[in-house]
C-alpha cells in the first residue's frame, strides 16, 4: 500500500482506521478513524490530550457531552446537509446511533481548552466554488465547518466538498505546507475518479482516501455518472497554521478564465 491513498475495510467492530500519528499515514498528524454503528449501539469518545471532531457522514445518532444532548439526522451525504460535533481535550462524547450510521472521527494533540461547537445545517459555511468557470466543469459545493479564521483555537481544519458527475475538485492545482487528508464517498459503490497529487496518479473509490503531503497540488475528477463527496481534514503546523490556497504557477493564469 501506498504511503499516500489507502484502500481501508471496516473490522468486524465497524472500524476502518484511515490515518494514526503512529501509524504508516503519520505524516498527517492526525487520526482519523471511520465507524459504522449499528441501531442501538453506543461508543464513547475520550481523548485525554487530543481536541476531537465527529461528523455524521450517514445515519441518525444522538450526541451526548458535557450534559448536552444534541440529535442529528442525515439521510444521504450528497444531498443533505451536515451535523459534526467539535470538543477540545479531554471531553467525553457518547454517541448512539438512532438507526445504522456511519461516523468520522478526527483528533489531534491541542493543549488548548475551548468550548464544544456543534454545527448543523443552519450554522455551517457553505460555498460554491467554481461558478461560470471552464464550462462548469469544476463547479463544486464546500463546506467549511471549522478552520483558522473561525476557530483559532484548533489545531485542525475540517469540511466537506460535493463534486457533481464528471466534475474537477481542488482545482486549479494548488497546495499548500500543511498535510491534507481526502476520505472519499460515492452514493453508488462502483463510483470511481482519479486523484492527482504531485506526479503521482490513483484510482479515487468509495471508502478510499488519500494523504496529501505538505506542498504537493492534488487535483481530483470524477467519472460521469458518479457525483463524489469527501471530507477534507488538514492539520495546522505550530506557529504555521493553514489560511489560504497557494495556486501553481504554471496553471494560475486559469483563476482568470471564464
Amino acid at each position: 500500500m501506498s504511503e499516500i491513498f489507502g484502500y481501508p475495510e471496516f473490522d468486524r467492530q465497524g472500524k476502518k482506521i484511515l490515518t494514526e500519528t503512529k501509524g504508516l499515514y503519520a505524516d498527517s498528524m492526525m487520526n482519523i478513524t471511520v465507524y459504522q454503528i449499528e441501531r442501538g449501539r453506543t461508543i464513547t469518545f475520550h481523548h485525554p490530550k487530543e481536541e476531537t471532531a465527529l461528523l455524521l457522514v450517514q445515519g441518525s445518532v444522538i450526541f451526548e457531552r458535557q450534559g448536552k444532548c444534541e440529535p442529528a439526522r442525515r439521510g444521504g451525504f450528497m444531498k443533505e446537509g451536515a451535523y459534526c460535533l467539535h470538543v477540545c481535550r479531554d471531553v467525553p462524547v457518547k454517541v448512539t446511533a438512532r438507526e445504522s450510521s456511519e461516523l468520522l472521527v478526527q483528533s489531534t494533540e491541542n493543549d488548548q481548552t475551548f468550548g464544544s461547537r456543534f454545527y448543523t445545517p443552519a450554522n455551517c459555511a457553505e460555498e460554491t466554488f467554481g461558478k461560470n468557470q471552464f464550462e462548469g466543469k469544476a463547479q463544486r459545493t464546500v463546506r467549511t465547518f471549522f478552520d483558522y479564521h473561525t476557530a483559532p483555537y484548533s489545531n485542525m481544519v475540517m469540511g466537506e466538498i460535493i463534486v457533481p458527475q464528471g466534475g474537477w475538485s481542488s482545482y486549479p492545482p494548488h497546495r499548500h505546507p500543511q498535510p491534507e487528508v481526502y476520505y472519499y464517498r460515492f452514493e453508488r459503490p462502483q463510483g470511481f475518479g482519479a486523484c492527482f497529487i504531485g506526479r503521482e496518479v490513483c484510482r479515487i473509490q468509495d471508502g478510499s482516501f488519500c494523504l496529501i503531503p505538505g506542498g504537493q497540488t492534488h487535483p481530483q475528477v470524477n467519472a460521469p455518472g458518479y457525483p463524489m463527496y469527501y471530507v477534507w481534514m488538514i492539520r495546522h503546523f505550530d506557529g504555521n497554521p493553514w489560511t489560504d490556497r497557494i495556486f501553481d504557477p504554471a496553471h494560475e493564469w486559469l483563476l482568470n478564465e471564464p
